[in-house]
């Protein structure tokens, strides 16, 4: 009779004191030894197919152990296979012996005994003349065969005769008869699979990291660059462990089913390593894109930069680097009637760059929609207006979606198709050389495409198409024909204004938000009026920002009639044509010392950021007098004082020696500016008393 061969247990096979995994650590005599290894011949080998294949046998083995541990047949193939065998037949050829190699020693080795450290390095030492990406992912490859001849077995041996009978031979069927007291372990070796595939792809994408942004000898890419090499190790290490846990299986006998809840929890162990390691592999990944990133910015913006200062024979090349487009797919600009056009369109033509963020309102796009339908239509002037939406991309949301929808559909000009065309560059751009903050600004280029004004905005907010080509230029010589008057302060707001002067009439413009102060400055101004006989028209010019507020005074000024008052849109465009009038003055370094109509513009400014209210009085072009409210208000009611002086020099003249005479034991002027581009100056002085007034930063949000 034959005498039985008597097959040793499973630990006497692979003492268990050996299979521990973390019997080594990493400290530098264990890094000298995986570098001594390290013996590359220069050949390049394209491993990212190769790692797809892999990622795709593992990724269709993982669910089928999930179904079988749960009670299915494992047969399940859902996942769409990704490879295309055919185009990387020549590379695999080449790679096909040394797969193979690897894939019988870690065979032999993890089923013969021995500890996974030496088994590691004799993985290594297989593999000195590749890479550190080539390393990994070739032994990964050699576990995938391996590991899906394996579980191939075990999902067809109970539908497969062949399959069955070669399960029979490795005595595998009682992995499913046992599937339940199996799950923890392979629960835990798909983390640790997990955990390898990640670190692997992530060291992939080291080596595909584009050389000339970043060198290897730059951080944080040398730091990634000498923690590789242990990171391949220890996803080498996990495939020994994984391996020598799959091999354990074959032939085990049931009383042995119950020690593998140990070595589940020594697979689950180097899988929290193993993610450890991957997690910092990504937050050194994450450091060189933004170093990639910020290159980048950096080589665009100087192109860009270079573009905007060469001379060019036409605007095309500049628009189509503003606006990202690319010359042979220039179709990414939304023209006025909402159909995608060629930006050839714009070709020689003068263009006003219109740049905001998604908070311009409504009053600045009717009021330009005014110019650009009316009067450039009217005039036949050869310019066109394009939206330049600045946004932060990483905040884009529906909500930011539906705003840039809603505000393109209300533009007749060009717009963009989607702000996310808008390269970080160009935004860079805008900050830094134009100087966009939060308030909208308007750029313009000739027809070569130089820039001919970094804000025209004030210009169009001043004299509209007038002020063509929109020059700086253009703007100097506009501004050096005007002199301060009714007619520059309140140009296209009231349509009474020509009658009222034919008429010899005194105007007041008044303003603030205190309606008692309204009611007695208007009651005194009146009764002033009818005793010297004088034609007077009173106009309420509100308040800036306020226009809930000033919405609620009109309505009891109408009710009350105590004066003109001008609605919503009007207010709104008053005070921001004279902030755009202290802007423009400001980018032509005027002060408001030298500056006749600077320095009256930011006295109105000044009022209208006090608590109180105040007035101007006209006459005619040239006579004119203002007042703070409290100043107003006292001179009406005391009229007694100045009144046989005003019926000697006149009204305003009575009116402005009268003021002159009353001084101030104490003021606090206020100046409030939105934020602007091109900075403010440093030195500003009081329209009261002329001191340097101190400078303050101011953060407001007002919601009525």
């Amino acid at each position: 009779m034959a005498t039985p061969i008597s097959h040793p247990s499973k630990s006497q096979q692979l003492p268990r004191s050996e299979r521990r995994m973390f019997s080594a650590s990493d400290d530098s005599a264990m890094m000298k030894q995986i570098q001594s290894t390290h013996a590359p011949d220069g050949r390049v080998v394209y491993v990212k197919p190769i790692l797809q294949i892999v990622d795709d046998v593992l990724r269709h083995i993982t669910p089928n152990i999930d179904h079988v541990l749960n009670g299915g047949n494992g047969q399940i193939d859902t996942i769409d296979d990704r490879t295309s065998p055919a185009a990387m037949d020549d590379m695999l050829e080449a790679l096909a012996y040394i797969v193979h190699k690897i894939s019988c020693e870690i065979s032999c080795k993890c089923s013969g005994g021995g500890d996974a450290h030496g088994i590691t390095m004799v993985l290594l030492n297989t593999i000195s003349s590749f890479s550190w990406d080539a390393k990994v992912v070739l032994v990964l490859a050699a576990f995938a065969v391996n590991f899906g001849e394996f579980w191939l077995i075990v999902q067809l041996c109970t539908t497969n005769s062949l399959a069955k009978s070669v399960a029979l031979l490795k005595q595998l069927p009682g992995i499913l008869e046992h599937s339940h007291t199996l799950k923890p372990h392979f629960d835990a070796l798909n983390k640790l699979i997990k955990a390898m595939m990640d670190v692997t792809k992530c060291i992939v994408e080291f080596t595909e990291l584009p050389s000339q942004y970043i060198l290897s000898d730059v951080l944080p890419m040398s730091i990634a660059m000498a923690h590789i090499p242990t990171a391949v190790y220890w996803t080498i290490r996990s495939v020994v462990a994984c391996a020598t846990q799959i091999t354990s299986l074959v032939g085990l006998r049931h009383d042995e089913f119950v020690t593998s809840t140990s070595e589940a929890w020594e697979l689950s162990s180097l899988a929290h390593k193993v993610s450890g390691i991957y997690e910092h592999l990504q937050k050194l990944l994450h450091l060189c894109y933004q170093h990639i990133d910020e290159k980048k910015l950096t080589e665009a913006y100087e192109d860009l930069k270079h573009s905007l200062e060469t001379p060019q024979l036409d605007n095309l090349k500049i628009l189509l680097k503003i606006f990202s487009l690319r010359k042979e797919d220039p179709q990414s600009l939304w023209g006025p009637d909402k159909t995608k056009v060629h930006m050839d369109i714009l070709r020689r033509k003068h263009v006003l760059l219109l740049i905001s963020d998604l908070d311009i309102s409504h009053d600045e796009i009717q009021v330009l929609e005014f110019i650009y339908k009316g009067e450039r239509v009217l005039t036949e002037l050869n310019y066109e207006i394009i939206w330049l939406p600045i946004v932060d991309r990483s905040d884009w949301n529906d909500n930011n979606q539906q705003k840039f929808l809603s505000l393109r559909s209300i533009m007749p000009w060009y717009t963009v198709h989607h702000p996310s065309i808008i390269e970080p560059a160009v935004i860079k751009y805008t900050k830094e050389v134009w100087r966009f903050v939060k308030k909208p600004i308007v750029v313009t280029l000739d027809p070569q495409g130089k820039v001919t004004c970094p804000n025209a905005l004030n210009m169009l907010w001043i004299w509209r198409s007038t002020a063509f080509p929109f020059s700086t230029e253009k703007e100097e010589s506009l501004w050096k024909e005007e002199t301060w008057t009714i007619e520059l302060l309140v140009d296209g707001v009231e349509p009474n204004l020509l009658n009222w002067r034919r008429q010899q009439k005194v105007i007041c413009l008044y303003g603030g938000e205190d309606i008692e102060w309204i009611q007695s400055f208007t009651s005194a101004t009146k009764t002033v009026a009818q005793t010297l006989a004088i034609g007077l028209e009173m106009v309420y010019a509100g308040k800036n920002n306020a226009k809930e507020r000033v919405k609620k005074i009109n309505g009891l000024i109408n009710e009350k009639q105590l004066s003109h008052v001008w609605q919503d849109a009007k207010v709104w465009f008053f005070w921001n044509r004279l902030e755009n009038m202290f802007f423009s003055k400001t980018q032509h370094g005027k002060t408001n010392e030298i500056d006749v109509i600077k320095q009256e513009v930011m006295t109105l400014l000044c009022y209208d950021d006090s608590e109180h209210g105040w007035a101007v009085f006209f006459l005619g072009t040239t006579e004119m007098v203002k007042a703070k409210g409290d100043k107003a208000l006292s001179s009406m009611q005391n009229f007694g004082q100045w009144e046989e002086l005003a019926k000697e020099l006149g009204f305003i003249p009575a009116l402005r020696q009268h003021l002159e005479g009353i001084t101030d034991d104490h003021h606090c002027t206020r100046l409030i500016l939105p934020g602007i581009s091109g900075g403010i100056e440093e030195r500003v002085v009081c329209v009261e008393c002329g001191r340097a007034m101190e400078m303050y930063f101011m953060y407001r949000c007002c919601v009525e």
